[in-house]
C-alpha cells in the first residue's frame, strides 16, 4: 500500500510539474537530492561502522553483558509475560543496548528477532500480545545514550560541534521512553478491566 502512495505522489507531482511548465526544476531536484543522498549515506557508514566497532569491543570485553544484567530485573518486570531465559528477553536486552548506544541500524534484526520470539511465545496467534505492544511501544521511543546518526548528519553538513544535541537527545529520549511506558500500561490495565 506505501508503494502505491509513494507511486502516486510522484505521478502526481510530475503531472503537476508538466502543467506547470517546472519539469525542469523537478529533474534538478531530483538529481541534486540523490546526489546529497549519496553523500549522506556514504558519511553515515563511516560512522556506523566506528560505533558497531566500538559495540563489538564492549560486547568482547564483557560490557554488553554486564548492562543486560543489570538492566534485566527493570525489562523482566516490563516483561511478565515473557519467561526470564527465554531467547526473546535476549533480543529485547540486545535490541535496547544497541538503541542506547543509537545504532538503530544495528538494532533493527536483533528487534525483528525478539518479535519472531514473541510471536512464538504468543502462539502465532495473528493478535499482537501484551509484550509486542510493550515491547513496540519501547523499541520506537528508546533511550538514547549517544545519537550516532544525527552526531554524524550534523557532521555532513559542517556542524561546528556535532555533539551538542547529546543532552537534549538523552532529555527527549527519556521523556518519551517513560511516557511510552506510562501509555501502555494506562491502555493495558483498562483494556484488563473491560474484559
Amino acid at each position: 500500500m506505501i508503494n502505491v502512495i509513494w507511486a502516486g505522489l510522484a505521478i502526481i507531482g510530475i503531472v503537476f510539474a508538466m502543467i506547470n511548465g517546472t519539469i525542469s526544476d523537478v529533474n534538478e531536484a531530483i538529481f541534486k537530492g540523490a546526489k546529497e543522498a549519496v553523500t549522506l549515506c556514504i558519511g553515515l557508514i563511516s560512522i556506523l561502522v566506528f560505533w558497531l566497532g566500538m559495540m563489538k569491543i564492549a560486547e568482547h570485553a564483557g560490557l554488553l553483558d554486564k548492562l543486560a544484567k543489570l538492566f534485566k530485573p527493570f525489562i523482566s518486570r516490563l516483561f511478565p509475560d515473557v519467561p526470564k531465559d527465554h531467547p526473546a528477553m535476549g533480543y529485547i536486552l540486545s535490541n535496547m543496548m544497541a538503541n542506547l548506544f543509537g545504532l538503530g541500524n544495528a538494532a533493527t534484526p536483533l528487534g525483528i528477532k525478539a518479535m519472531e520470539q514473541l510471536k512464538a511465545l504468543n502462539g502465532e496467534s495473528t493478535e499482537a500480545s501484551r509484550s509486542m505492544i510493550t515491547f513496540l511501544a519501547i523499541n520506537t521511543s528508546s533511550i538514547t545514550l549517544i545519537p550516532t546518526t544525527i552526531i554524524a548528519i550534523r557532521m555532513n553538513y559542517g556542524s561546528a560541534s556535532p555533539t551538542d544535541i547529546v543532552g537534549t537527545t538523552l532529555i527527549a529520549t527519556i521523556c518519551s521512553t517513560i511516557s511510552a511506558i506510562l501509555i501502555d500500561r494506562y491502555f493495558y490495565y483498562r483494556r484488563s478491566r473491560k474484559g
